[in-house]
């Protein structure tokens, strides 16, 4: 007889008004010269891809200003910015679009 495994659901985060769920980079382990870093040595990465967006946050009209960066999109942003979650066992950031310093375009 077959015993059923129990799965954990999916958590998923929508983020609300102005904010962005940016996936972290994972940082550098290897200086360009080959030598690699123990991980106190690494430094927190500031970049990011952004896995969802809110809905934007309300303006005076009561109608909602779109956001200027969309899932998918490489982004900057400060060192002290957002809120670190942890969703699914990775460690994602929340953070409102006035703390993103910029969007990487290649």
């Amino acid at each position: 007889m077959a015993t059923a495994t129990k799965t954990k659901p999916k958590t998923t985060v929508r983020p609300l008004e102005d904010r962005v769920l940016v996936k972290p980079t994972e940082p550098e382990t290897k200086t360009a010269s080959g030598i690699f870093l123990p991980e106190s040595a690494a430094e927190k990465p500031m970049t990011g891809k952004v896995v969802a967006v809110g809905p934007g946050k309300l303006n005076d009209e009561g109608k909602r200003t779109a956001l200027s960066v969309k899932k998918g999109d490489t982004v900057i942003y400060g060192k002290y910015a957002g809120t670190e979650v942890d969703i699914n066992g990775a460690e994602h950031m929340i953070v409102k679009e006035s703390e993103l310093l910029g969007v990487v375009e290649k």
